[in-house]
């Protein structure tokens, strides 16, 4: 049997499928990867990867190979990337023998990494999914984050799809575009104004849940009624919370928000939000859904 052994897992590494779509009735969120371009990539690098793959943090990964061969293919974020003691690029794609280890380490950008493998990992599915979901505690290897220790075993071989190597698009800068949200009008005029004019932080607190926004500006200092009955959320959905913090909802939000929702990220712009470090100053920039749309096509 081929498998990889925790050596070393930073925090929220999990194992994620390309998401669990359709249960957010059940309170249950999609979950999947918080960069799916990044995702997509890894497998092909690979050009024919298994379902499921690991996403790892800003802090990284360590592993050793046990049993049989693994092509590997990595992307997301920028690390450094080591094979028994020798720098390897990032990203790349990779062959590894039985007892090769590999050390993923933390680098200059970004906050989610994405390893691939030309093996189906080898875990139940759950509610049709592998994806690890960690406010429900399902999926991947038991419903939690990975920690050293852990056996990951490998299934079937995965179909060879030929293909060259991935081309990432080039990052757009600026600002991140929203349409506006469901509850935007609660919001007086200059709110929504310096809403986007002024500029807001990635602050330390974020997670899969919810990336929490350094308000420095005091955009929202004064607002007042920040409590609603509660309904469906989405990822990308900008909450402000009631003492007036702005959280932007992640893959694993929770099914229901009681607060207003001034604006949400559109998809075309989400994998970038995810990257973005601690600290990263940022601006929304609002757009037609209808643009949004098409951007996403």
């Amino acid at each position: 049997m081929t498998s990889i052994r925790i050596l070393r897992a930073g925090p929220l590494a999990t194992l994620q499928d390309a998401r669990r779509p359709g249960l957010l009735r059940h309170g249950i969120s999609a979950s999947g990867p918080m960069d799916r371009s990044a995702f997509e990539r890894a497998g092909a690098w690979v050009g024919g990867a298994g379902t499921t793959g690991i996403e790892f943090t800003a802090a990284g990964l360590r592993f050793a190979v046990e049993g049989g061969a693994l092509a590997m293919g990595c992307d997301g974020g920028s690390f450094g990337l080591s094979i028994d003691g020798a720098e390897k690029s990032w990203p790349a794609r990779a062959v590894l023998k039985p007892g090769s280890i590999v050390d993923i380490t933390p680098g200059p950008a970004g906050n989610y990494g994405y390893l691939r493998f030309d093996r189906e990992i080898d875990v139940p599915l759950v509610l049709g999914s592998r994806a690890t979901s960690s406010i429900a505690g399902i999926g991947g290897m038991g419903g939690r984050a990975l920690v050293g220790g852990d056996v990951v075993a490998f299934g079937e071989t995965a179909p060879r799809v030929p293909s060259q190597h991935p081309r990432p698009s080039a990052v757009r800068q600026g600002p991140i575009r929203v349409t506006w949200g469901i509850h935007a009008d609660r919001f007086d005029n200059p709110t929504r104004q310096r809403f986007v004019s002024e500029g807001f932080a990635i602050s330390a607190q974020l997670d899969r849940m919810g990336v929490r926004l350094a308000d420095r500006a005091g955009v929202f200092a004064g607002a007042t009624i920040l409590s609603l009955v509660s309904d469906a959320v989405v990822p990308g959905d900008i909450q402000i919370l009631g003492d007036g913090t702005p959280i932007v909802l992640m893959r694993d939000h929770q099914p229901t928000g009681g607060y207003p929702r001034i604006a949400t990220v559109i998809s075309a712009d989400f994998d970038r939000l995810a990257q973005l470090r601690p600290g990263t100053e940022l601006k929304f920039e609002p757009v037609t859904v209808a643009h949004a749309e098409a951007l996403n096509r």
